[in-house]
């Protein structure tokens, strides 16, 4: 099994829809790195990673609005394509299994700080029940 894990910000708000009876939420994670190049220039390269969580405990979608600061973990996928222009591109995906909330972006609303939801529980787990085998460091 191959894992990927994310910490960013979502790109805008998610999207929950229903696909086959299955509720399904889609939302964007960007994570930026700041380098610097050959001649020490400062650099930012940014990586958008497309998400989909499959879970039937969609609790967790009012608070994954732009700007909110995640870690998603789940199983990554390249997906390739053709653009309008004949050209091929290239999208990186990953099917969700937990994903944790880690701030607000300073909105000031009343959206928690953190929360882990996972694909089996689908409920916000409080930072002392995780077990260390799940923690991202």
């Amino acid at each position: 099994m191959i894992k990927l894990q994310v910490i960013g910000n979502l790109g805008k708000d998610c999207i929950t829809n229903t696909v086959n009876g299955k509720s399904v939420i889609n939302f964007s994670v960007a994570h930026t790195e700041k380098f610097r190049d050959a001649s020490g220039q400062q650099k930012e390269k940014t990586t958008w990673v497309e998400c989909a969580y499959w879970t039937d405990r969609t609790g967790i979608a009012p608070y994954l609005k732009k700007g909110t600061q995640v870690y998603a973990e789940g199983a990554p996928e390249v997906r390739t394509f053709t653009r309008n222009d004949g050209t091929s591109g290239a999208s990186l995906t990953m099917r969700v299994f937990s994903v944790q909330l880690l701030g607000n972006a300073g909105r000031g609303d009343s959206a928690p700080n953190t929360g882990t939801y996972t694909q089996e529980s689908g409920s916000p787990v409080s930072a002392g029940e995780v077990a260390s085998d799940d923690l991202p460091f």
